[in-house]
C-alpha cells in the first residue's frame, strides 16, 4: 500500500513539474540579474549560458514577475527567445550599427513649426482613456487583440478623413502571440525604400492580474502620442519623401515578442531603416525635465540628434519643454529589438528612470493618476519633429556617424583629449552636455585635435557632441571623477 501511495505521489509530483515547465520559456536577460534572480528563485530559473554581461535562461512567469518587482524596471527586463538555439544565437551575435545613408539636418522650420500649432491635447487624452477602457490588453486576451483591430481601423478612417491615399494600415500576425500587432505605412514619394519608423506596445499587463489592466501610461499614453503626431502631419498636408511607418506592438510586455519578430523580418529582408524612435510611457511628469533619452540600447548619434531637435525647436516659446538622459536597462522596450539588428534606435522616455509612474503594471495605471495629457503632447511635438526632418529628402547623402577607427576620444587629469587627423574633413563644434541635458561646455571651429581643460565641472557623467562639416556626429559618454 505504502508503494502504491509513494507511486501515485511521484506521478503527480512528475505531472505537476510538466505542467510547471511547459509554462517556461527562453530568453536573455542581464547576467547579473539572472544570478540574483537564481539565488532568490532557484526552482523558477535555469542559467543555460553566459557571455559578457548577458545571460541566457529557461524561467518561469514568476521568476519574470520577480525580476520586474526586483529591479523596478520598465518594460520586461528580459527578451524572449522561440528556442535555446535562438537564445545561444542571440547572445552570440556582433550588433554592428548600420549607418543611415541620411544626413541629420534640420531644415524644415516652417512645416514643423505648421504641424505643431495644430496639435490637440485632447485628442490624445481622448485615445488614451479609448485605450484604457478595454479594461485590459493583455497579449493572450481578446480584449488586447480587439484592440488591435480597432486601432487598425481607426488609423485607416483617420488616413480617409484627409484623403491620404499614400496610407495602408494593416495586421502583423506573429509566431508567439495570437495578438496581431499593427502597422500603418505612408509611401514615401521620393524614396519608398528608405524607412523611418516610430512605434509604441499596444498590450498591457498586471502584476495584480490580467483581467484588469488599463496600462494608461504604459503603453495607451505612446500610442496615443504616436497617433496624434501622425493626425497632425496629415492636417498639415505632410508629404514624406521617405516611407514613414507607425508601429503599435503586440506582446512587448513578455519580453518584446511583437516588436522582435518585425525587426527580425526587416532586418532578414535588408530593409533600409535610416532611424528608429520608441514612445513607450509619455504621460507622467516624475523628473525635474521633461523628456529623458535613454542611452542604453540606444545610438548616441541619434540621440545626439533629438537633442539638437529640442534644442532647434523647444529650447523657448510656445513648444518649450527640457530634457535630460538617463539609463534604462535590458529589455526595457521595443528599441532594443530594432538596435539588436543593428538599426539606429532611439528612446525618448518621461521621467528619468526610477522616477517614472509608479502605477505601471497595476490596475491603478489609469488616465485619472494624471488627469491631462499635457506631458504627452511634448513627446508628441518631439514625434513631428523627428518625422518631418528625417522623412525629408534634401539632397544630401552621406553617413550619420563617424567611424570610431577616425578619432580618439579621452580624458585625463580633468583634461578632454580628442584627435581626428585620420578624419578627412574638419570639426565645426565640440559641445559637453551634463546628465541632465544642458550644455557644459561649447567650441565652435576648434582644431581637429586639441583638448578642453574640465577642471570647473563636477565629477559625473557627461555627453561630448562632436559635429562635423560632413554633418556626421560623435557622441561619447565620459566620466569625471
Amino acid at each position: 500500500m505504502k508503494k502504491i501511495i509513494l507511486l501515485s505521489f511521484t506521478i503527480l509530483l512528475n505531472i505537476c513539474v510538466f505542467a510547471q515547465d511547459t509554462d517556461r520559456f527562453y530568453a536573455t536577460m542581464a547576467r547579473q540579474d539572472a544570478r540574483e534572480l537564481k539565488a532568490d528563485a532557484p526552482d523558477q530559473i535555469d542559467i543555460l549560458a553566459e557571455k559578457g554581461y548577458e545571460a541566457v535562461v529557461f524561467m518561469s512567469p514568476s521568476a519574470a514577475e520577480l525580476l520586474h518587482g526586483r529591479i523596478l524596471v520598465h518594460g520586461p527586463g528580459y527578451i524572449f527567445k522561440s528556442s535555446y538555439d535562438e537564445a545561444i544565437s542571440s547572445i552570440n551575435k556582433t550588433i554592428t550599427t548600420t549607418s543611415s545613408r541620411m544626413v541629420f539636418n534640420i531644415t524644415e522650420d516652417e512645416k514643423v513649426n505648421e504641424a505643431l500649432a495644430l496639435m490637440s491635447v485632447q485628442n490624445i487624452e481622448d485615445h488614451i482613456i479609448e485605450l484604457e477602457n478595454y479594461g485590459t490588453r493583455y497579449h493572450t486576451l481578446a480584449p488586447g487583440t480587439q484592440s488591435a483591430i480597432d486601432l487598425k481601423a481607426k488609423w485607416e478612417a483617420m488616413a480617409a478623413l484627409y484623403g491620404r491615399t499614400d496610407v495602408s494600415v494593416r495586421l502583423y500576425n506573429h509566431n508567439n502571440t495570437p495578438m496581431p500587432s499593427v502597422i500603418m505605412t505612408i509611401t514615401g514619394a521620393q524614396f519608398p525604400d528608405e524607412f523611418v519608423i516610430v512605434g509604441g506596445h499596444l498590450d498591457s499587463t498586471s502584476n495584480q492580474g490580467n483581467n484588469d489592466a488599463p496600462g494608461a501610461d504604459d503603453d495607451a499614453s505612446g500610442i496615443a502620442t504616436i497617433t496624434e503626431a501622425i493626425r497632425t502631419l496629415f492636417e498639415a498636408d505632410f508629404v514624406p519623401q521617405r516611407t514613414i511607418e507607425i508601429m503599435a506592438y503586440a506582446a512587448e510586455e513578455i519580453g518584446l515578442v511583437g516588436s522582435g519578430e518585425i525587426a527580425q523580418e526587416y532586418s532578414s529582408n535588408n530593409v533600409n531603416i535610416s532611424a528608429y524612435v520608441q514612445f513607450d510611457m509619455t504621460n507622467y511628469n516624475g523628473s525635474a525635465n521633461d523628456v529623458y533619452l535613454i542611452t542604453d540600447f540606444t545610438n548616441s548619434s541619434l540621440n545626439g540628434f533629438l537633442m539638437q531637435l529640442m534644442d532647434h525647436y523647444n529650447a523657448s516659446g510656445a513648444h518649450q519643454f527640457t530634457y535630460g538622459t538617463s539609463l534604462c536597462n535590458y529589455g526595457c522596450s521595443d528599441h532594443a529589438s530594432w538596435h539588436n539588428e543593428g538599426y539606429m534606435a532611439a528612446f525618448p522616455f518621461e521621467a528619468s528612470f526610477g522616477q517614472h509612474n509608479p502605477n505601471i503594471h497595476t490596475p491603478n495605471d489609469t488616465f485619472s493618476i494624471s488627469g491631462t495629457a499635457d506631458h504627452a503632447l511634448k513627446f508628441a511635438k518631439l514625434c513631428v519633429e523627428f518625422l518631418v526632418e528625417t522623412a525629408k529628402h534634401n539632397g544630401l547623402i552621406g553617413v550619420s556617424e563617424v567611424s570610431e577607427e577616425l578619432y580618439d576620444i579621452y580624458t585625463s587629469n580633468n583634461t578632454l583629449y580628442y584627435n581626428f587627423d585620420q578624419y578627412d574633413a574638419t570639426i565645426d563644434s565640440i559641445v559637453i552636455y551634463d546628465i541632465a541635458g544642458r550644455a557644459i561646455v561649447a567650441v565652435d571651429d576648434p582644431e581637429n585635435e586639441g583638448n578642453i581643460s574640465l577642471g570647473h565641472l563636477s565629477s559625473g557623467i557627461y555627453i561630448v557632441n562632436v559635429q562635423t562639416t560632413y554633418t556626421e556626429f560623435v557622441n561619447k559618454k565620459i566620466k569625471i571623477d
